[in-house]
């Protein structure tokens, strides 16, 4: 018997897609590894997220659904017969929850920092976000007036531990700098994008006295900017305990993507053919980012598994340079028969060469 993914996820054979999504938010946050700590969590949370990839996955859910667990990873098609890619999961649950909430660690998002005498707890979240969404974050232009805090990029990947700032007849002592990841989608990076981060910190008043005070953080993502940027925005944290405030800093992180991977400026995109395609050639038709598909003539060609096809000026912007663009490479998973009968066999014995 094969895993019953209606079963892992809670709910009925015929339940719609957003009775499928609420499924898989509510257990997902419920057994994340980084808030279930007891026996079992993150397996279960593991099998939440395999179970959400087959049954959010329309062609994936009908295979299931006619031939089980054992026929979907065995390479069964919707008509019955076979020849369609087998399915294997992924293994990285955290990358299907952060495709889906928009951050795999949604919990670090509560920093707490301080002595041993006091423990502050600093809060972000997108001001934007849906209610059904609780861990959308991104990140938005620079600072516009108003409450907004103003930022400044840094490709810089090491940041000190706590610092000391001139002020005054005395020295301040800083706190380390607060990070938090941000993933950003493909189709963003492409475009640029504008995200904004409320954040609730402390703040001293004259008298003396604290309080809490809400602030928008917003940043401008450009085109192309890379995995691993660093937006810093300075002394933005909690006020307090005669110490400087200490820097906030929000790391950009690719979402991961159904189809395309990013490598730099290109992107790669895996085209499953048949061993037939592959040997007597086909058309295929490729997506991009944009949303459009290009078809690539391959009917006088063998298609062998280490060839790669480049398009053009179909990938991100370079960082520096955004009126030019990466590449999109294509590459192929050739999917072999499981058996062949003897005629066939003689038949390639015959007409392929040695």
């Amino acid at each position: 018997m094969g895993k019953d993914y209606y079963k892992i996820l809670g709910i009925a054979k015929g339940a719609s897609d957003d009775e499928i999504k609420k499924a898989y938010r509510k257990l997902a946050l419920k057994y994340h590894p980084d808030k279930n700590r007891s026996a079992g969590a993150e397996e279960k949370f593991k099998e939440i997220a395999e179970a959400y990839e087959v049954l959010s996955d329309t062609k994936k859910r009908e295979v299931y659904d006619r031939f089980g667990e054992e026929g979907l990873k065995g390479g069964a098609s919707a008509d019955g017969g076979g020849g369609s890619a087998s399915y294997t999961f992924h293994g990285d649950p955290r990358a299907t929850f952060a495709q889906f909430f928009g951050s795999a660690t949604p919990f670090q998002t509560f920093f707490e920092f301080g002595g041993p005498t006091a423990t502050r707890v600093y809060n972000l979240h997108d001001e934007d976000m849906d209610i059904e969404d609780p861990f959308g974050f991104g990140i938005g232009p620079a600072r516009q007036g108003g409450g907004q805090g103003s930022a400044f990029r840094s490709h810089s990947f090491n940041f000190a531990g706590p610092t000391t700032v001139k002020g005054g007849s005395k020295d301040r002592a800083q706190d380390p700098a607060i990070e938090h990841d941000l993933y950003i989608s493909l189709e963003e990076i492409l475009r640029g994008c504008t995200k904004k981060m409320k954040i609730c910190r402390r703040v001293v008043q004259a008298d003396g006295s604290t309080k809490k005070e809400d602030k928008v953080l917003t940043i401008n993502v450009k085109p192309g900017w890379k995995a691993g940027t660093k937006i810093t925005f300075q002394k933005e944290g909690d006020q307090g305990r005669g110490k400087v405030p200490a820097d906030i800093v929000f790391i950009i992180r690719d979402k991961p993507h159904p189809i395309f991977r990013r490598e730099g400026s290109d992107i790669r995109y895996t085209c499953k053919i048949s061993l037939k395609q592959a040997l007597c050639g086909t058309i295929i038709e490729v997506p991009t980012l944009t949303g459009e598909k290009i078809s690539i003539n391959l009917t006088r060609e063998i298609v062998k598994p280490s060839i790669v096809k480049r398009i053009q000026g179909q990938g991100l912007p370079f960082p520096k340079e955004p009126s030019k663009k990466g590449d999109l490479l294509v590459s192929f998973d050739i999917k072999f028969p499981d058996t062949l009968s003897q005629s066939a066999k003689d038949i390639l014995y015959d007409t392929l060469p040695n």
